[in-house]
């Protein structure tokens, strides 16, 4: 498995962004769905999304894009995936630069669906992606 998916759970990896290739390899490790957390554009060479999407679907993955940019997450955002993740089969392979942005998505999808915010911060954590500097962004959507 390549050192950039980064299991953040049983059923969830973080990367950065990922080739055609990584797709492959991405579905030998029992991953069922891509979600794309980059936006189109955000630097020199990057795949576009369409591309991945392509690629994915020919492989026989689900995939879905939830871009997270300067418009920040909604929680529109967050309902939509935690619907994808549920729906999927397999595991979830969620991109963006770092895999931050990924890890960070599913943490508030999960704070808004109930989880505990210190198990989250957690397990985020032991996968290499320190939140606690998003607690007040948990909370407050764990609270609504």
């Amino acid at each position: 498995m390549p050192n950039r998916f980064i299991p953040v759970a049983d059923d969830f990896f973080a990367s950065p962004q990922i080739s055609l290739a990584d797709i492959e390899e991405a579905a030998r490790i029992g991953v069922t769905l891509i979600i794309n957390n980059r936006p189109d554009g955000e630097e020199p060479g990057q795949i576009a999304g369409a591309e991945i999407e392509a690629a994915a679907r020919a492989a026989g993955l689900d995939y879905v894009a939830f871009p997270v940019g300067a418009a920040g997450i909604s929680e529109e955002m967050l309902d939509k995936f935690l619907a994808a993740v549920r729906d999927t089969e397999g595991a979830a392979l969620g991109y963006c630069k770092s895999g931050m942005r990924s890890a960070a998505l599913r943490a508030f999808a999960l704070a808004r669906a109930g989880a505990s915010i210190d198990d989250i911060l957690s397990q985020s954590a032991a996968a290499g992606f320190d939140l606690r500097g998003h607690r007040a962004m948990l909370e407050a959507f764990a609270g609504q």
